[in-house]
């Protein structure tokens, strides 16, 4: 069983459209969608849920009022501003437990946050293990690693090959819950002057961990002087760039069907997207060696 995680330093740059593809073209792979924020895979592999879990993280101060005094040091030693009139804004509380500590009446207590959902699904291209995180809830890393333990799980069970993550943006916490681990990152950049710079970012993120490193340019040809950039940019620092995706508006078109792009269109960068995936999955093969 291998993992590869689909990353990019910025967001918007076609990581979810890769890995909907790679979830087509795949035998014997589980799909997890580890970008619990703001998740968006299951708007192209369509899945059913089989089963709904809570997740529960994190915890909120509670002030009991039959016992409260009103002394207001609550109020005073809070630093976010999430107690007025002796009532906590469960919305502001970062659950630090300084009220709770330096209550005299012992009228505060700390209650268990459900932080969001999280999911077993089948879609027609195998098992999805997704997520939701809550409004304004934190920790996201840790349903992160909720995730990629039952998709690991999965795999384990149903003897799966891949585990393909579709990985959230940036550098922080989710994307170090995503990352550590895996045996292959795959980092999807653009030519602009923010690609480049979070290619930088998010490759420094990949070393720190260990985790070997592609890198594939999507639409490199809308500016291909930032695109030789980058290309001599890996080249210094050792890293393939396994493929070079143009711009194509088919892309769009199977986005509006809600569709993964190689089942859309077999042609122009349907036919570049195949043949990324047997690349990954050659270089996922030689890792056995």
């Amino acid at each position: 069983m291998k993992e590869i995680v689909v990353l990019s330093g910025k967001g918007g740059t076609g990581k979810t459209i890769l890995v909907a593809s790679f979830a087509a073209l795949a035998q014997g792979k589980v799909m997890a969608d580890c970008d619990v924020d703001a998740a968006d895979l299951y708007l192209l592999l369509q899945p059913s849920k089989q089963k709904t879990e809570e997740f529960w993280s994190g915890k909120t101060a509670f002030i009991d009022k039959k016992f409260c005094t009103g002394c207001g040091v609550c109020e005073e030693v809070c630093r976010f501003g999430a107690i007025e009139n002796f009532k906590v804004d469960p919305i502001s509380c970062e659950g630090c437990d300084f009220c709770f500590h330096v209550c005299p009446e012992k009228t505060i207590t700390m209650r268990d946050n459900l932080s969001g959902h999280w999911f077993i699904s089948d879609t027609r291209y195998g098992p999805l293990v997704h997520a939701r995180l809550g409004i304004a809830q934190e920790n996201s890393g840790k349903l992160v690693a909720v995730v990629r333990q039952n998709a690991k799980r999965i795999a384990e069970e149903q003897g799966l090959s891949y585990i393909i993550s579709d990985g959230p943006p940036g550098i922080g916490c989710p994307v170090i819950s995503s990352l550590s681990g895996a045996n292959l990152a795959l980092l999807v950049t653009e030519p602009t002057l923010s690609g480049m710079h979070d290619l930088d970012r998010i490759l420094g993120v990949c070393r720190h961990f260990g985790v070997p490193a592609l890198v594939c340019i999507n639409k490199y040809d809308i500016n291909e002087e930032n695109t030789r950039q980058i290309e001599g940019y890996c080249q210094r620092q050792e890293v393939e760039v396994i493929s070079r995706l143009p711009f194509d508006n088919v892309v769009t078109e199977a986005l509006v069907q809600g569709l993964p792009v190689v089942e859309y269109s077999k042609d122009g960068i349907a036919r570049e997207i195949k043949a990324l995936w047997h690349r990954v999955s050659a270089v996922l093969a030689g890792a056995d060696k």
